[in-house]
């Protein structure tokens, strides 16, 4: 399989100003040919390309107004219009928004391909620099890398990410869980067990807002407004930090144990909507544990199965089957008017969603678990096709 590792790594002084020119260059690149195809499009109604780009790209670096293109590789410039052009293909395939121009502040990247790198001997030295980067080597690489991401981020630290290619050892027994996602309590499995949402941001925030208003008052321009702005953006990086070196443990240890991992497939998008909820669920994280658990299934032999997001999971009686009781969010523990069971709400919803991604393992994604009450219908039911 293919996939990234990422390390931190120290630049020198003239390797940091050698990468900003190369960053600055990629930005002005991809933003020109950004504006090449809108307007194409808009005045002509022609569509624009690689091929296209490229060509605006060559003769750009003949101007004499842009002779600074060539002080830099030009592996990322043309790698930034190769990106341009895939981010156009996500956004008329509707898997993406349209792609926006790029801008000077906040986390900037330049790609390298082989041609423009050399690794050897566990030592990485990009295009146009006499000396190796100082990179941090917390694990060594499986195997060559085919391309090399060098990013800065807007706190200041600088890494980079080798693709390359791994083999994953497919993982064998375990058993079968359901997951409830929420904000009282991240996650609750079928199991019963409770996982509590740590809430990063909301630890932080109080950090997060002395940092604002103190960038808040000072002068546009200013240094000291870059240095409050770099102070703003190392907190939010501690919180965007925690939350991923926690989901990727959580999502690796839930891969290891089960077998049949069952989520619901959440519109995080739409739920974010919601004024009351949104920055608790945007701290949650519900999206990219989802994300993880797919890629992290998917390497090591497990079986991912997302069941349909308007399936009443909350509303079911697990024991008896029938559904459509009302509930309210204040209601963390109900009894089944039909059959007498008491069920703890979140660990009820789980059980269900292990039983409908079971069956739609089973059967296919045609299948809808439940009765509605006193209809005596079987719980279990193959819609017919479209």
């Amino acid at each position: 399989m293919e996939c990234a590792y990422r390390f931190r790594f120290y630049p020198t002084p003239e390797q940091a100003d050698l990468l900003n020119r190369t960053f600055g260059c990629v930005r002005v690149v991809y933003n020109r040919a950004r504006a090449l195809r809108e307007a194409a499009w808009a005045e002509r109604k022609e569509r624009c390309g690689f091929k296209q780009t490229n060509a605006m790209l060559t003769a750009l670096k003949k101007l004499p107004g842009f002779a600074w293109l060539n002080a830099v590789s030009s592996v990322p410039l043309q790698q930034a219009l190769r990106h341009l052009d895939t981010a156009y293909r996500n956004f008329f395939q509707r898997h993406a928004r349209s792609p926006q121009f790029r801008r000077k502040d906040g986390p900037q990247s330049a790609e390298f391909t082989k041609s423009a790198f050399r690794y050897r001997d566990g030592t990485l030295t990009l295009a146009k620099m006499a000396e190796p980067l100082a990179v941090v080597w917390s694990r060594a690489l499986p195997s060559a890398p085919s391309t090399v991401t060098v990013t800065r981020e807007a706190d200041g630290r600088w890494y980079v990410s080798c693709r390359v290619i791994t083999h994953a050892e497919p993982l064998t027994g375990g058993a079968e869980v359901g997951i409830d996602l929420g904000l009282k309590d991240l996650a609750v499995l079928s199991t019963g067990e409770k996982i509590a949402n740590p809430r990063h941001l909301a630890k932080r925030r109080k950090r997060l807002i002395r940092e604002q208003r103190r960038l808040a008052r000072k002068q546009k321009g200013s240094k000291n407004r870059a240095k409050a702005r770099l102070k703003v953006a190392r907190a939010y990086a501690a919180v965007r930090h925690a939350r991923h070196d926690f989901l990727h443990k959580l999502s690796r240890r839930l891969v290891n144990e089960n077998q049949v991992i069952a989520v619901e497939n959440l519109s995080v998008r739409g739920m974010l909507k919601a004024k009351r909820h949104s920055r608790s669920i945007a701290d949650a994280g519900w999206g990219e544990l989802i994300r993880m658990l797919t890629y992290k299934a998917a390497w090591y032999g497990r079986t991912l199965v997302k069941i349909d997001r308007f399936y009443p999971s909350t509303k079911t009686c697990g024991t008896c089957g029938t559904t459509g009781h009302t509930l309210t969010l204040a209601d963390r523990d109900w009894t089944c008017p039909d059959c007498g069971a008491h069920h703890d709400r979140d660990h009820n919803a789980a059980r269900n969603i292990l039983a409908a991604g079971l069956a739609v393992a089973a059967c296919g994604e045609g299948v809808s678990l439940g009765v509605l009450r006193h209809s005596g219908q079987s719980s279990v039911k193959q819609e017919p096709a479209p």
